[in-house]
């Protein structure tokens, strides 16, 4: 079974995603300290999701958030805009006594991503 979902945007950059406590940890372990852009619902209960490229463009951005927020607790307990926080790898840090899957960022920006644009982006996933 794959640790990791993932996908590969309209760009061609590959994103990955945790798919639990456990595989979130072990895909941030990966990329702590590193300049990779860092995804995750401003709500617990979402995958950690990186873009494999650096400096990612404003569209990888978008398309990212869209996947990631279809993944997480908030859309399936909501079905409304979710609010994302977009973060570097270097801006992470595991403290002691965390449990897993959960980490300290010291930096990141919101961005909302629209119940709109992640219904028709996995509308037309499913076609």
């Amino acid at each position: 079974m794959k640790k990791f979902r993932d996908f590969i945007l309209k760009s061609g950059t590959r994103i990955q995603l945790g798919k639990d406590a456990e595989s979130n940890d072990e895909l941030m372990k990966k990329f702590e300290g590193k300049e990779n852009t860092i995804l995750h619902t401003v709500a617990p209960g979402s995958p950690f999701c990186v873009i494999e490229t650096i400096n990612p463009s404003k569209e990888d951005i978008a398309e990212g958030g869209i996947i990631c927020a279809r993944y997480s607790q908030d859309w399936r307990d909501n079905k409304k805009d979710v609010r994302m926080s977009i973060f570097l790898g270097k801006d992470i840090k595991k403290e002691k006594g965390m449990e897993a899957g959960t980490w300290a960022v010291r930096k990141a920006r919101t961005k909302i991503i629209r119940k709109k644009d992640i219904e028709k982006f996995f509308e037309k996933s499913s076609e």
